[in-house]
């Protein structure tokens, strides 16, 4: 069972902690349970980062073959913000699909973990050294972060964030380039899944007579050519800093 999974791997974890050895076989750090999990995707599952950090530093791949949800997809449905940071910086798929929800932002919208969605969309990492950034030179990086219009049966983050009737929500997706008019596979919009003058039907329908300003329009153009993984480099920028936090949704 999952939890005999689990706790199997906190006893493995145990072991390796006191011992400075690495697994002589990577197969051991990465072993299976009858669901398909490896111990990372369980220490993920249960928001255990000291698990995390040493079955990565013992080798265990952040990105799993033939999985049933990955373990980004784990720490987006758990909710630990501090798994789903650790796992991003070294090089978790952001677009990876489950087979279940879609990709970890999804997970995340659907389980309303507002702070792993804003992670997920704010992914930054510095992959080389680079100086002396201009503007110009932002757009030549093609490494991109989480899709915000990632879709899976046609349904997209933002569809999950309607039916959990969550504004705020609803709000951070839009500010990111969430697509309003997205229809899913019942060819219905975001909105058709809100109950008429709640407010998240109101916050749509805000955002359908008011689009995003030119300035908003530009940032999130601007995301999209420099890759959402860009944050860093974003802060290296020969521009004020003030374009700097607004492109960096501070």
């Amino acid at each position: 069972t999952p939890s005999q999974h689990l706790t199997t791997t906190a006893a493995a974890v145990s072991k390796m902690l006191l011992s400075s050895e690495k697994p002589k076989s990577q197969g051991r750090v990465d072993a299976r349970n009858i669901d398909g999990s490896t111990p990372l995707c369980d220490a993920c599952a249960s928001g255990s980062i000291e698990c995390v950090k040493v079955l990565l530093s013992h080798g265990a791949k952040v990105n799993p073959p033939l999985y049933t949800a990955s373990p980004l997809h784990e720490a987006c449905m758990n909710g630990s913000s501090d798994c789903v940071q650790l796992l991003i910086d070294v090089g978790a798929n952001l677009e990876a699909h489950d087979c279940h929800f879609g990709t970890p932002l999804h997970v995340a919208c659907a389980r309303e973990h507002l702070d792993c969605v804003k992670l997920l969309l704010k992914a930054a990492r510095v992959q080389e050294a680079l100086l002396n950034f201009t503007l110009t030179s932002l757009f030549s990086f093609l490494v991109s972060g989480a899709n915000v219009n990632a879709a899976k049966l046609h349904e997209t983050a933002l569809h999950h964030a309607a039916k959990v009737k969550n504004v705020d929500l609803v709000e951070m997706l839009i500010e990111f380039g969430g697509n309003i008019y997205a229809r899913d596979n019942r060819g219905k919009k975001p909105s058709d899944y809100t109950l008429r003058s709640s407010p998240t039907a109101k916050c749509f329908e805000y955002y359908e007579k008011t689009p995003l300003s030119l300035s908003q329009l530009c940032r999130v153009t601007v995301r999209k050519a420099a890759g959402q993984r860009a944050l860093e480099k974003i802060a290296r920028l020969n521009i004020p800093q003030r374009l700097i936090q607004y492109l960096s949704y501070n």
